[in-house]
């Protein structure tokens, strides 16, 4: 069947409300760890997981760091209006955005929305003693519709230029913590709804595969001789985006943000352009790295905007019987994508690759660079149990009926499971 003709209802399971994970077991590195290789499920405790690595293999973290998106103003009428920030308009660099003073733009979601018709917000708040004031002012004609509903252009200004907007964030935001846990974000969410390696503020939801790794995990899988390295995909709230029609075709997805360094390309293929990835998120990244250098096979002068992967770009191309993309007559193997992206680099100056992805990866996708996977387990008729299934080759079930019959605790504060198919 093609890809796009899946129906997601052949992707649901039974997932009782008790087996959600709300909070995380207090060690993270104890929690259930359940192992698919090539077929044969068992299972284990997380920080044994060096253990079932090969040595010499590459890993790849994603180091996005959850940024406190969620702001609360309250209107002179009592009003509560919520301005949930899903990615920045003025400056759109994130760096530069966490960096800048005195004023910025984001495009937002709007809770309460029907109250805020027009005007201004005001939040007084304190830093380190002194008083500021926050305002938000709505912008409709520049809101845009995008693939979870409508995000609204908000202009934000505080009245001392002294202070940045990061920590505007520290002192008024609230940690977005996933919709299905059904409960107020608490304090200790700060800390356990972030990786312990998490660097690059502007998720606004966490890299949850990553949350089981400790400091001492990471050190045993340094000692196994396993290489490590970041990328940074910033996860947006399109994550939790249910598939709401029959088939998947029907189904947009978010685009995200990514930066890629030149000397992850370089690790890539010194170890074959083989990784194991840490979670969807680093999965997403590296698949479409590949398709990126795709794209330069055909376009060495393409521009940074002309890399983003479209949601069935990867599926549009002709593919040879390895499932390799076919340019000009010849397959482009992962050493030519990567090789064609590294050179890409080296042409324009750059250190970085700063791009885009909306990729899709279904049953059909046939994987280029990934070759494990360590991951949380997902919701049902969700887009990332499609990613699972694509990357188990359709065995998913036996997985999902094992951790439901050996109680192991599911989604994002949940256990973790290694694949390798």
């Amino acid at each position: 069947m093609e890809t796009k003709y899946i129906k997601i209802s052949d992707y649901s399971y039974p997932l009782p409300d008790e087996r959600i994970a709300k909070f995380p077991i207090s060690e993270r590195d104890h929690s259930k760890l359940l192992l698919y290789r090539h077929g044969v499920v068992s299972e284990d405790v997380f920080y044994n997981l060096p253990n079932y690595l090969p040595r010499h293999a590459l890993m790849v973290f994603n180091n996005t760091k959850v940024i406190q998106a969620r702001i609360h103003f309250r209107k002179e009428t009592g009003a509560l209006i919520e301005i949930f920030l899903m990615e920045p308009a003025n400056p759109v660099d994130y760096e530069l955005m966490f960096q800048t003073a005195g004023h910025c733009s984001w495009l937002c979601m709007i809770g309460n929305l029907k109250k805020w018709k027009e005007g201004s917000l005001v939040r007084e708040f304190e830093i380190k003693g002194n008083r500021f004031h926050l305002r938000a002012t709505l912008n409709h004609s520049r809101s845009v519709h995008v693939s979870t509903g409508t995000n609204y252009w908000v202009d934000f200004d505080w009245n001392n230029p002294s202070v940045s907007f990061a920590e505007i964030l520290d002192a008024v935001g609230e940690l977005p913590i996933p919709p299905y846990l059904n409960r107020q974000t608490q304090e200790s969410d700060k800390t356990t709804y972030q990786t312990v390696y998490s660097k690059i503020k502007g998720s606004v939801a966490a890299p949850t595969a990553g949350l089981h790794f400790t400091d001492s995990v990471l050190k045993n899988i340094d000692a196994h001789g396993i290489e490590r390295d970041e990328l940074t995909l910033h996860v947006g709230a399109g994550t939790f985006k249910p598939v709401k029609s029959e088939e998947i075709a029907g189904h947009e997805m978010h685009s995200e943000y990514i930066v890629v360094h030149r000397h992850t390309f370089e690790k890539l293929l010194a170890h074959d352009c083989h990784a194991i990835a840490v979670g969807t998120t680093s999965v997403r990244t590296l698949e479409s790295l590949y398709y990126m250098g795709v794209k330069l096979q055909i376009n060495p002068q393409a521009s940074e905007e002309d890399l983003h992967i479209n949601q069935w770009e990867p599926y549009e191309l002709q593919h040879d019987g390895a499932g390799l993309a076919i340019v000009g007559g010849s397959a482009v193997t992962p050493h030519t994508a990567i090789s064609n992206i590294l050179d890409w680099l080296t042409r324009n100056e750059l250190e970085a690759l700063h791009s885009s992805t909306q990729i899709i990866i279904a049953p059909g996708y046939v994987y280029k660079i990934v070759n494990m996977l360590i991951t949380n387990f997902h919701q049902p008729q969700s887009t990332l149990l499609l990613l699972v299934s694509a990357f188990v080759n359709g065995d998913w079930r036996k997985i999902y009926d094992y951790a439901l019959a050996h109680d192991f605790r599911f989604l994002s504060y949940g256990d973790s499971s290694l694949l390798i198919p």
